[in-house]
């Protein structure tokens, strides 16, 4: 699917889902003011007559109780009356059995009488309905065939044998009722028109955070995690908390995704070192062969040539002997050094870290091959006099040192010299052996340090060399978390190491 097909699905799940929303909210407040009208019109004129026939009978309990006490003629009820009269619109006509009229709310208190009669004494009553009754009064819907209009009529007797008729118009009712109705439509059809507006706001407010969400999740599919929610309010809701779970679910996948490329990258590191260590294996074993191989091959003439007695003199087998035990000795020194060699990369050898001083190990070993230096005709310069003390492995300190010395005289140019220099860098002391003679090639700098690897192949078996001693070297220097490295010069080659000085 195109990028821009994908755009468009958003687009079009964005509009529907706004849609929705709105649409049940404007559908929500349609019903409900649908259903205040329905309820208007079917039970708010019932609601306005049981109101009035309570506020008819309320108006009765108050007159009746005023009739009781004998104010009912005082001019203190007045006020009662008239307040009763006008604000439950009531009309009330009040007649002593002898139709002597006592109380009355309007002028006109003759066609108010006949009413009166009419109601009580009147024919019609196929216009009435009664709604309550007592024993002393009733409470009716009455219609006036003459107006067609009706009535609520309540008439009866009071405490004091006074008849009582209180009347009260429905029209006013049905008019209150259709205006209340038309109001309510109004509102209505008003409430739609700003819900439609609000909704689509209120739409948009919910809605463009969960589009914002969907398009960080795209963006989550697509491997992508800087992409991050923002709230877009102060106060936060659940939707900001989606959006936080799915910024530290963005964050946990790309740390987790991190760390699977780093194992997958570790895998592969480990899958070429391992190919590396098998390339290794094979080139040690041939390498051990094609070492082996020379002095094996030289032990076994020379000791057939004994055997077979080819030369009967003494001088020709003590040379035969000489020979013999020379090869011997030089697979032995390499086997030697092959073990020492695996003892220090396998980690088994124990380095003993202790203070000495290095000027006297460094002389030491220089007394070792005195001999050696004067059969090559080549002078030494040494460190200074004075004590330099060291934290190391002494022994291992002279094996280093003792490696140095070896390739510096069997490389170093007759007549040459060797230099060894102590530098104090800080803590740190760089010991250097210098000899002169021929750079090694910038390209073999590096390959120097590897199991059996010979610069010059042919003079390094000509003085007995197995290409093991520097990497020996560079196997304790590991030991000791040191340095060592070779340099070139103009007139000749620097191997140095180096080692934490050990102050007093």
């Amino acid at each position: 699917m195109s990028e821009k097909r994908k755009n468009r699905n958003v687009r079009m799940k964005h509009g529907s889902l706004m849609k929705e929303i709105a649409g049940i909210i404007i559908g929500l407040i349609v019903v409900t003011v649908m259903l205040c009208w329905l309820l208007n019109t079917v039970f708010l004129e019932r609601y306005y007559v049981m109101n009035k026939q309570n506020i008819l009978l309320s108006g009765f309990t108050t007159i009746d109780a005023a009739s009781a006490g004998g104010t009912l003629d005082d001019s203190a009820f007045d006020v009662t009356f008239d307040n009763l009269c006008a604000n439950g619109n009531i009309t009330v006509m009040i007649i002593s059995p002898d139709r002597t009229i006592v109380r009355s709310s309007v002028n006109d208190t003759q066609r108010m009488l006949v009413e009166f009669m009419d109601i009580i004494f009147g024919e019609a009553q196929s216009k009435v309905t009664v709604l309550a009754q007592a024993d002393n009064y009733v409470i009716q819907r009455r219609t006036d065939t003459r107006l067609e209009s009706e009535y609520l009529v309540l008439y009866g007797t009071l405490s004091n044998g006074n008849l009582i008729l209180m009347r009260s118009a429905l029209e006013s009712i049905r008019e209150s009722v259709k205006i209340s109705n038309q109001f309510l439509l109004y509102v209505g059809i008003l409430a739609i028109a700003v819900s439609t507006i609000v909704s689509v706001f209120v739409s948009r407010r919910v809605t463009n955070p969960i589009v914002e969400l969907t398009n960080i999740s795209k963006h989550m599919t697509q491997l992508e995690f800087e992409v991050r929610y923002v709230p877009h309010s102060g106060r936060r809701n659940e939707i900001d908390e989606l959006g936080t779970h799915m910024n530290e679910m963005s964050q946990a996948l790309e740390r987790t995704i991190s760390e699977l490329k780093s194992a997958n990258n570790q895998l592969q590191i480990d899958i070429e070192k391992k190919t590396q260590i098998d390339k290794q294996r094979r080139e040690f074993l041939s390498n051990v062969s094609h070492e082996l191989k020379t002095p094996l091959a030289l032990i076994s003439g020379y000791a057939e040539g004994l055997k077979e007695c080819i030369n009967d003199d003494a001088e020709s087998r003590d040379f035969y002997c000489e020979v013999i035990m020379d090869e011997a000795d030089k697979m032995n020194r390499m086997v030697k050094k092959l073990l020492t060699l695996n003892q220090l990369e396998s980690g088994n050898e124990t380095v003993t870290m202790e203070r000495f001083n290095l000027t006297e190990l460094i002389q030491g070993v220089l007394h070792s091959v005195e001999i050696l230096l004067e059969q090559n005709n080549l002078t030494v310069t040494e460190c200074p006099a004075e004590p330099v003390y060291v934290w190391a492995d002494e022994f291992m300190t002279e094996e280093v040192v003792t490696n140095y010395l070896s390739n510096a005289i069997h490389y170093a140019k007759e007549p040459g010299s060797i230099a060894i220099r102590c530098r104090e860098r800080g803590d740190i002391v760089r010991i250097g052996v210098f000899n002169t003679g021929d750079p090694i090639p910038e390209e073999e700098l590096d390959k120097i340090w590897g199991k059996f690897y010979k610069v010059d192949k042919a003079r390094t078996r000509e003085y007995g060399g197995s290409g093991i001693g520097l990497s020996i070297v560079k196997a304790i220097m590991e030991a000791f978390h040191r340095q060592c490295g070779v340099e070139n010069h103009a007139d000749g080659v620097e191997f140095w190491f180096e080692l934490e000085k050990g102050n007093r």
